[in-house]
């Protein structure tokens, strides 16, 4: 039998059993957990999963296997109501018939590349056209439209899910078999990172995003986006032709609609038909050159506040550039969540990636991943609030 043998030992003793219980209990309260069920099937029996990550701020983050998709993203806004910020669909049907890229992954290549062409060591490469002349986002079937394989689901301080998919050389006309991960984690102060990962047995080019839409006063609210304000650390953005595509310049943002460096409000600018760019884009649908360029570290590209709910989104990348895209092409045609209809200028898409069609623009630097040197491309969404 063990016999306490002096009063120093007993104090000794509860003060460690007391520091003992204070870590059990803020272990506890401090725990993000990820849960897995199932979602629905596809059409050839494939099982679809969701991938719920929580913690205890009242942020929450729900991952589905289709298309490594953020299928919702719901945060409390200054008096702690909790609403879903990103626009969507409800279930799976969704997703798979009425495809819009809502909170999708996007590759092989995020954005246009011009009449879906380029060269790699002297070989042209034609890839799916989809967008008109041009490939968009990886192409007719880009890993938007593919199921994802669960590699990992983690609860704790930091919970998470890494999805997997190989991609077979020729895929969409792409060269080389491209091994890829995504991983979602969410952390207790409410950033949600994701980790874009690929590997190649042959040069290839990669760029690859999150494609959500956001609306901070919670989708389907009748403001939409107009009054929201964006700052964005870009003194520069690259202007585009009638299809989309990059003309080759870098345009400073001074003087112009396209200036959010101090913060503006995005229907300032958004319907200001004066801008030949706002007409070419519909809107805003245009890639801004951070100021920082390519980093080993995420930091900060683009601010989002709405002044009404009080809610704030920060993005932060290791990519040179973001593309800010408002919702241009939504049309009152596509039902979302909760049966809304969603607008033009119902939501805004904040992407961080390479500039669009790079491989044919050698000045805006290189998307090309070779053997033994994997891409990785990491991006935080930050949500908060104000008073």
């Amino acid at each position: 039998m063990y016999v306490v043998s002096s009063r120093k030992t007993v104090a000794s003793l509860f003060a460690t059993c007391t520091i003992i219980a204070a870590m059990a209990v803020a272990s506890n309260a401090y725990a993000t957990t990820a849960e897995r069920t199932e979602l629905g099937k596809l059409a050839d029996g494939r099982t679809v999963e969701t991938i719920t990550l929580t913690n205890d701020a009242g942020v929450k983050a729900r991952i589905i296997s289709y298309g490594a998709t953020l299928q919702a993203l719901e945060a409390p806004d200054r008096a702690g109501a909790v609403a879903d910020i990103i626009l969507g669909y409800d279930d799976l049907a969704g997703y798979v018939d009425k495809p819009n890229y809502f909170g999708v992954t996007v590759g092989r290549y995020a954005n246009r590349i011009a009449g879906g062409r380029f060269t790699l060591d002297g070989r042209p490469y034609q890839l799916q056209l989809n967008n008109g002349a041009n490939s968009l986002h990886g192409g007719t079937v880009g890993f938007d439209k593919r199921l994802w394989t669960i590699a990992s689901v983690k609860s704790g301080p930091t919970a998470s899910v890494t999805l997997t998919l190989t991609s077979a050389a020729g895929d969409q006309g792409y060269p080389g078999t491209l091994d890829t991960s995504v991983t979602y984690s969410l952390d207790e102060a409410g950033a949600l990172t994701i980790d874009f990962g690929a590997k190649t047995d042959a040069p290839t080019i990669v760029n690859m995003t999150n494609h959500a839409i956001f609306n901070l006063a919670g989708e389907g609210g009748p403001r939409g986006i107009l009054d929201h304000k964006l700052t964005l650390a870009a003194r520069r953005y690259t202007p585009v032709n009638d299809a989309l595509i990059p003309t080759g310049e870098l345009k400073p943002v001074a003087g112009s609609v396209f200036d959010f460096t101090r913060g503006r409000v995005i229907g300032d600018g958004i319907r200001d038909g004066r801008d030949p760019q706002i007409v070419a884009g519909r809107g805003y649908d245009h890639n801004f050159v951070l100021d920082k360029g390519a980093t080993a570290q995420p930091e900060l590209a683009a601010r989002l506040e709405d002044p009404e709910s009080g809610r704030v989104l920060e993005v932060l990348t290791t990519e040179p550039g973001v593309q800010v895209y408002t919702g241009n092409f939504l049309d009152g045609t596509l039902v979302g969540k909760h049966g809304h209809l969603y607008r033009m200028g119902d939501g805004i898409a904040l992407e961080p990636q390479k500039f669009p069609d790079t491989p044919n623009q050698p000045a805006f630097g290189s998307a090309r991943v070779d053997t033994g040197r994997p891409y990785h491309h990491r991006m935080i969404y930050r949500v908060s609030t104000t008073r």
